[in-house]
Order: structure tokens, then sequence, then C-alpha cells
């Protein structure tokens, strides 16, 4: 365990922080299969533009790597241009 004042900190914000990127990632994984589960296009292309920001927030913050994010996103708007 930690003996300093600071890494005792840095144990508490380090724990809301992984809550936080968890909640987070989640969240989106779940606004994704929302998606994929969509069949109409005009409301798939909506939940497109919400889950595009959700990706790009998690490559901000390094929850997920660009290239991922990517390759998500192209994946995603191939699904959305192929239900019309």
């Amino acid at each position: 365990m930690a003996n300093h004042k600071s890494a005792l900190k840095r144990i508490r914000q380090n724990k809301k922080a992984n809550a936080l990127n968890k909640y987070q990632h989640k969240s989106t994984r779940t606004a994704v299969k929302r998606l994929k589960g969509t069949t109409d296009q005009k409301e798939a292309s909506e939940l497109l533009k919400n889950v595009y920001t959700m990706i790009d927030r998690l490559v901000k913050k390094n929850i997920i790597h660009k290239n991922k994010a990517a390759n998500q996103k192209s994946k995603l708007t191939k699904y959305v241009n192929g239900l019309g």
C-alpha cells in the first residue's frame, strides 16, 4: 500500500477515472449494438452521428486507439449505407 499522501490521492483519482472510462466505453458499445439492430436507414443515420461522436470522444481520451475507431466508423458507415 502507498505510504505517501500524493500516492494515496493518485490511487483515488485513478479509480474515479477508470470508472468513468468504463462507463463511456460500455455506453458506446451499447449504442453501436443499437445501431446494428436498426433496419430503418433514416433512423440509423441519426444514430450514426451520435455513435461517431461517442467514438471520437473515446479516442480523444485514449480509451481506444485511433485506428480502431477509424475501422469501427468505416464498418458502421458501410452498414448504414447498405440499408438503403
